[in-house]
């Protein structure tokens, strides 16, 4: 997954104003207690940053973006 796709998901999830907000502050445990943010930057692979987001909010994220 690129990283403007992941980005995209982020937005269509949780808002553009949201988003970063879950990225810079919610610790996700299936990253190994880091962030969004930290995960990116230490180079996990955005595919599965984005199956650690869908683990975290089940609820929020719909099927057709999983």
């Amino acid at each position: 997954m690129r990283l403007t796709d992941f980005w995209q998901r982020m937005d269509a999830v949780f808002g553009a104003g949201y988003a970063p907000s879950i990225a810079t502050d919610q610790v996700l445990t299936t990253l190994g207690g880091k962030t969004v943010r930290e995960a990116l930057d230490s180079g996990v692979a955005t595919v599965t940053i984005w199956r650690a987001v869908c683990a975290a909010y089940p609820d929020r994220v719909p099927a057709t973006l999983r």
